[in-house]
């Protein structure tokens, strides 16, 4: 899981890297935020299953 999660993050961070000279600062933004809202929930979710939160 941890592969396909790394691999899927470097496909969008280089889709059209050829067409642009510079970071897509949106696109950076976007996945960067997903992945920490993504993970915050994991968190909520593992302390809700062993009950010390």
């Amino acid at each position: 899981m941890r592969r396909f999660a790394m691999k899927a993050l470097f496909t969008a961070l280089n889709l059209n890297r050829a067409e642009r000279s510079g970071i897509d600062w949106d696109r950076t933004i976007r996945i960067v935020s997903t992945a920490v809202t993504v993970g915050l929930v994991a968190l909520y979710v593992f302390g809700k299953s062993i009950s010390r939160w």
